[in-house]
């Protein structure tokens, strides 16, 4: 029997250590894999159906970006739930997209206003799902990747590639948390009229009420949030 050693075995490798990634992220974000649960990993190989080395790779990477926790001796953990640390990073994501705001109004191109323009049309015209009476989970998928390439919109032309990595790493901290919040805040919020209002003053080239209404979303968030857990 021959054993591939050369590059078709290491892209197959690759390519199972990414999907992983992908995979684990997603269901860490939506709290499939819930806050404190260790990933054990012939486990996790076994719920993917793919090998412990792409296994391992995934976690590294995810733990690199501090979507997972690696403690030593014990092993890899679906980081805590921590409504000190999202406070924190909701003031970091205000920070850091309030500034990328500025700079991408200040730099304003009629492609980056239509692509805003388009990116708010396609939110605002995909539904969010609701779970039923028997507490069954929802696919959300759709609205969540709208919703990411909206904001990216937002900030896409603020000429700075390091700052947009920093904002893309929040947004996705903070999905975590936000799913909690969406449980208890929808449709009680308004979330269309929440957009549109930012892309209002945006397009208008008020830069202190587009950064005020972009922040005021995070930080209504992270009210409820703090509201839904009672801290």
């Amino acid at each position: 029997m021959t054993v591939e050693t050369g590059p078709r075995k290491r892209s197959e490798k690759g390519t199972s250590s990414t999907f992983v990634y992908h995979a684990l992220k997603r269901d860490i974000v939506r709290g499939v894999l819930e806050p404190g649960e260790k990933l054990q990993i012939e486990q996790v190989a076994s719920r993917y159906s793919v090998g412990t080395n792409p296994v391992r790779e995934a976690l590294n990477r995810l733990s690199a970006e501090r979507l997972v926790d690696r403690e030593d001796l014990r092993g890899f953990f679906v980081p805590p739930i921590s409504v000190s640390l999202f406070r924190e990073l909701v003031k970091t994501r205000c920070w850091l997209e309030g500034k990328a705001l500025e700079e991408s109004i200040r730099n304003r191109t009629e492609e980056w206003e239509d692509a805003i323009i388009l990116a708010n049309h396609k939110l605002a015209r995909t539904p969010i799902l609701l779970p039923d009476e028997s507490g069954a989970p929802v696919d959300n998928s759709e609205w969540e990747e709208r919703h990411r390439a909206f904001h990216r919109a937002l900030i896409a032309n603020c000429g700075s590639r390091p700052l947009l990595g920093f904002c893309d790493d929040l947004m996705i901290q903070i999905e975590r948390y936000r799913h909690i919040s969406m449980a208890n805040s929808y449709p009680r919020r308004r979330s269309v009229e929440e957009h549109q209002g930012i892309v209002d003053a945006t397009l208008d080239g008020n830069i202190p009420l587009a950064v005020e209404r972009l922040t005021a979303q995070y930080q209504l968030t992270l009210k409820v949030f703090e509201e839904t857990t009672g801290a």
